[in-house]
């Protein structure tokens, strides 16, 4: 270094030191995007029960031209009288929707019996149902449904189905133990339900009398035109 440069230098003075370098791991961090709000769940519309909409014909068909007459039957080995208390259930049921019972019997769980009975009822005039309680479980002495086969001329399966499905809603999975049916026997609707008192409600409030005006209609034991 010539006598110039280096007067020149010590006029400048000390040299300021460069800044270090950033290393790559120093390097700024990417901007993260902010978390997006969270959407509020979605609210299920409430499902509106089924509304069960007649036409004017079949409502019409729910009025009957005069009483239709009832007979109950219950088949059991211990209940008469007061101390039946389906079959007294079944009599006010049948009263308060304004038809009538024109008879009552009651009758051991034996399948003479109980066919022979059911027959008398089926033969009167005035008997346009006949409802029989007791005796349609899977019991040894539950023997109610053979009793009565040869007296069906015409099985209605789907009441049978119906109160099942229905009786599921109170007693669970032990509803298919019931064979309750129903069928048509001399002209007249014949209905076997099990003995205990909330079967016989549930069947008849819901099942049987909400349609037996039209049944019996559909039976031809009104007069024609009525």
């Amino acid at each position: 270094m010539t006598a110039r440069r280096r007067s020149s230098a010590a006029a400048a003075g000390p040299r300021l030191a460069r800044p270090a370098a950033r290393s790559v791991a120093a390097k700024a961090r990417p901007v993260r995007k902010p978390r997006a709000a969270a959407k509020a769940p979605k609210r299920r519309a409430k499902r509106q029960p089924l509304a069960i909409v007649r036409s004017p014909e079949h409502a019409t068909r729910q009025k009957a031209p005069r009483p239709i007459g009832c007979a109950i039957v219950t088949v059991s080995d211990t209940r008469r009288g007061f101390d039946d208390r389906s079959g007294t259930r079944a009599h006010e049921l049948i009263e308060r929707a304004g038809f009538e019972v024109v008879r009552r019997a009651w009758v051991r769980d034996d399948r003479g019996p109980i066919r022979r009975t059911v027959a008398g009822m089926l033969r009167l005039r005035a008997v346009d149902c006949v409802i029989v309680t007791g005796g349609t479980g899977m019991a040894k002495r539950d023997v109610t449904p053979e009793a009565l086969a040869p007296l069906i001329q015409r099985e209605l399966p789907g009441f049978g189905e119906m109160f099942r499905a229905r009786s599921a809603e109170q007693v669970g999975a032990a509803a298919w133990f019931s064979r309750a049916t129903a069928g048509v026997a001399n002209g007249r609707l014949l209905v076997l339900l099990p003995g205990s008192t909330a079967a016989v409600e549930l069947a008849l409030e819901r099942l049987l009398l909400p349609e037996l005006a039209h049944a019996v209609r559909l039976l031809g034991r009104f007069k024609p035109g009525a």
